[in-house]
C-alpha cells in the first residue's frame, strides 16, 4: 500500500517535470522564431521602430514647448502680480510715512518747538532784515 501511494507521488512528480519540460521547449522555440523572424524582416521592423520613436519624439517636444509656454506665462504673471504688490506697498509705505511726519510735527508743535517750516520762514526774514540793516548802514 505504501509502495503504491509512493508511486503515485513518483508518477504525479514525473509528470509535473515532463510538463515543465515540454512549455520550456515552447519557450525556447518561441524565441527561435522571433530570432529567425527579426533576421528575415529585421530592417523592415527597425525602420518601422525608428519611424515610430521619431514620431514619438517629434510629440513629446510638442508638448513640451506647450507645457515650456505655459510655464513662462503664468511666471511673467506671477511677476507682473509681485510688481503690482510691491507698487501698492511702496504707496502705502509713503501714506504711513506722511501721517508720521505729520503727527511727529503736531506733536513738537504743541510743546513749542518749531517746524522745519517755521524755521525756514524765518531765516528768510532774517536774512531780508540783514540785508535791510546793510543796507541802511552803507546809507550813513
Amino acid at each position: 500500500m505504501a509502495n503504491v501511494i509512493l508511486q503515485k507521488k513518483i508518477d504525479s512528480q514525473a509528470t509535473a517535470l515532463h510538463e515543465v519540460k515540454r512549455y520550456a521547449r515552447k519557450i525556447w522555440l518561441a524565441g527561435l522564431g522571433a530570432y529567425a523572424k527579426v533576421g528575415s524582416e529585421g530592417g523592415e521592423y527597425f525602420k518601422e521602430l525608428v519611424k515610430s520613436g521619431q514620431h514619438i519624439e517629434s510629440k513629446s517636444k510638442k508638448v513640451a514647448i506647450e507645457q515650456l509656454d505655459a510655464a513662462n506665462s503664468q511666471i511673467d504673471q506671477v511677476r507682473s502680480n509681485v510688481s503690482s504688490i510691491g507698487h501698492r506697498v511702496e504707496v502705502q509705505l509713503d501714506k504711513v510715512e506722511k501721517a508720521f511726519d505729520s503727527r511727529v510735527a503736531s506733536a513738537l508743535n504743541r510743546i513749542g518747538i518749531a517746524s522745519k517750516h517755521d524755521v525756514e520762514t524765518l531765516s528768510a526774514k532774517l536774512e531780508e532784515l540783514t540785508a535791510l540793516l546793510e543796507r541802511v548802514a552803507r546809507k550813513h
